[in-house]
């Protein structure tokens, strides 16, 4: 069974886009990854269970191409990523700095702790979706979180 693109893009663009931008840190690059997995996704001739097969399948594209493109860029010592990152806005400064603690960890502890935290994955889905093992996703997913805590520990401390 294979759903209709039209559909899929409708239901689960923002969630695309969002995995790609935990990526590449770059709207533009988000955007033309958005497009290019839904592209691809309309010429596969793959069959899928259902439609949350779709949805973890369109992820993991969205995911293998940002970080292709991260790695693209930085073999060829180009520009900072920063220097491309494009300013969002977020409804509290308590938003913006979890984003930005969240963006500044490792591409590894970033992957799973957006698809936990922001796709509401469980561990086993996660594991499916980046090839890895259950505890290999607990391991990062609790790495991930030590790190966020300790940064956001900093930023606390030296606001005071």
């Amino acid at each position: 069974m294979k759903t209709d693109t039209q559909i899929l893009f409708e239901a689960y663009r923002q969630n695309v886009y969002a995995a790609a931008f935990s990526i590449c840190k770059n709207a533009a690059d988000a955007e033309d990854i958005l497009q290019e997995t839904f592209l691809q996704y309309h010429q596969t001739n793959k069959s899928f269970e259902n439609e949350q097969h779709s949805k973890a399948w369109l992820l993991r594209t969205a995911m293998s191409r940002a970080t292709d493109l991260y790695r693209k860029r930085k073999r060829r010592n180009e520009t900072a990523l920063e220097d491309y990152m494009q300013p969002l806005e977020f409804p509290s400064p308590e938003s913006s700095s979890l984003f930005d603690a969240v963006m500044a960890l490792p591409e590894q502890f970033r992957s799973v702790i957006h698809l936990f935290y922001y796709e509401d994955y469980t561990v086993s889905e996660i594991a499916k979706i980046l090839h890895l093992t259950q505890s290999n996703v607990k391991v990062r997913l609790s790495r991930g979180r030590k790190l966020l805590k300790e940064s956001l520990k900093e930023d606390w401390n030296d606001d005071e």
